[in-house]
């Protein structure tokens, strides 16, 4: 038994770098205090994240009027994101559920308030309150059911749907992601967009293997989104393809737009372009939809 524990060990040690750290063990239990001062104290993971951070405030699109905004830090970890925010003027709120890499941020004496709480089950946060929500490598774990009463669908759809609710207006918020395959990406996607926000998703670096970085752009209310920044390969090492299709270094899938407008009517009721549009949308959906013509839509005298 000593002689199969010994050949166990150095394989689950195997196992621990080269897999994903959601597939290990859920957040709480994987960023234990050993593994969260480990974290903190790695100069190139505090580069990194540095950089992620700034990129994130990037897209974020703040308002260049020198007016501190009220910001939120989803999977805050250690507060190195926060440092980011602090140092461009901003005050920020930071929300982990891990209590030790929260002990590490009161440790560090960052300069936002701390939050200990499960992202899965709600925000709780006032309503309007955020002026914007940035999150660095977390929200793919809401993609793993690491209890019993854990379905992804429901957990996104109460992240999504409470910080939809504490953004103010016109807000946006920026999500930094790992997907593991493309049925999370689109999980993730469609639950942002059924609570209610519009944008989609930019890749920097699509050709690169090593740079590569998706990052979800949301924006709260009707207000139009344009996402059209992006880091392209500077044909450094890391550049995998030379195609020139996508020089822009970025690519944008499902962007999407929610404008909530009345619909215009007359005086008679709905108008044609209503009705075709109604049609339309019947066909697409594979129902059986008389032709149109010229009598479509058009209103029927009192009698024959």
């Amino acid at each position: 038994t000593v002689l199969h524990s010994c050949r166990i060990v150095p394989a689950l040690k195997t196992l621990k770098m080269s897999t994903r750290p959601e597939l290990l063990a859920p957040p709480e239990i994987f960023y234990d205090d050993s593994e969260a001062r480990k974290y903190t104290s790695s100069s190139r993971i505090v580069e990194i994240q540095a950089r992620l951070s700034e990129r994130a405030l990037e897209l974020l699109a703040l308002p260049e009027d020198d007016v501190p905004r009220f910001l939120l830090d989803i999977g805050c970890g250690s507060g190195l994101s926060g440092e980011t925010i602090s140092e461009n003027g901003h005050q920020w709120i930071g929300l982990d559920i891990s209590a030790s890499m929260l002990n590490v941020a009161v440790e560090r004496e960052v300069e936002g308030d701390l939050l200990l709480g499960d992202m899965g089950q709600g925000l709780g946060l006032r309503a309007g309150v955020i002026d914007g929500a940035i999150s660095i490598s977390a929200v793919q774990w809401l993609c793993n059911a690491d209890k019993s009463s854990h379905e992804p669908r429901l957990r996104l759809k109460a992240f999504f749907g409470s910080l939809y609710r504490c953004l103010s207006r016109g807000a946006r918020a920026v999500f930094q992601v790992y997907p593991e395959s493309i049925a999370q990406r689109e999980l993730i996607l469609r639950q942002a967009l059924q609570a209610g926000f519009g944008g989609g998703l930019v890749v920097d670096y699509p050709h690169s293997t090593k740079k590569r970085k998706e990052f979800l752009v949301l924006t709260c209310g009707s207000v139009p989104t344009s996402i059209n920044d992006g880091h392209k390969g500077s044909g450094s090492e890391d550049d995998d393809d030379d195609s020139e299709d996508e020089d822009n270094g970025m690519v944008c899938v499902s962007d999407r737009n929610r404008p909530r407008k009345k619909q215009r009517t007359n005086k008679k009721g709905k108008g044609r372009e209503w009705v075709l549009r109604k049609k339309e949308q019947s066909r697409r959906k594979g129902n059986d939809v008389p032709a149109d013509s010229k009598y479509t839509a058009r209103k029927r005298k009192s009698r024959f």
